[in-house]
């Protein structure tokens, strides 16, 4: 297994409470709850969640800081989108999405949750396999 890697932000303790939604190992630090709840979210390689939805009534929605590693977003019908440190994802609510490392990388990113009204995060189905291992770069 690679080394884990540096980030600005500790990586935290294995993700259990919502490990039934991710393959493999992911790591998570809550950084705040005041006002927005942010979270640092830490792959191991090869990990990445299910895909997932947030609802909300209105607001709502997610946005993803990457900051370390490198890894994968990917919307329901859309091609994949690598992601670096750097990168931004803002995902509007309603919307059908994945996101994770890449095989070769351990990945991290700010996981911002957008405010809004009656929210709530609907799980899906896994990322097959295959679909999954087709992804390059």
């Amino acid at each position: 297994m690679m080394e884990p890697i540096e980030s600005v932000f500790p990586r935290g303790g294995e993700n259990e409470a919502y490990a039934a939604y991710f393959v493999g190992t992911s790591y998570l630090n809550i950084l705040s709850t005041q006002g927005v709840v942010i979270g640092n979210v830490t792959f191991e390689p090869g990990c990445r969640n299910n895909w997932h939805i947030h609802h909300a009534k209105s607001g709502g929605g997610q946005i993803l800081l990457c900051t370390a590693g490198r890894g994968w977003y990917q919307e329901w019908g859309k091609p994949a989108r690598a992601l670096k440190p750097g990168d931004v994802v803002n995902i509007p609510p309603e919307l059908k999405h994945w996101h994770g490392a890449a095989k070769d990388s351990w990945f991290a990113h700010l996981a911002v949750e957008v405010p809004g009204e009656d929210t709530a995060n609907e799980w899906c189905e896994p990322v097959s396999e295959q679909e999954y291992n087709s992804l390059e770069g």
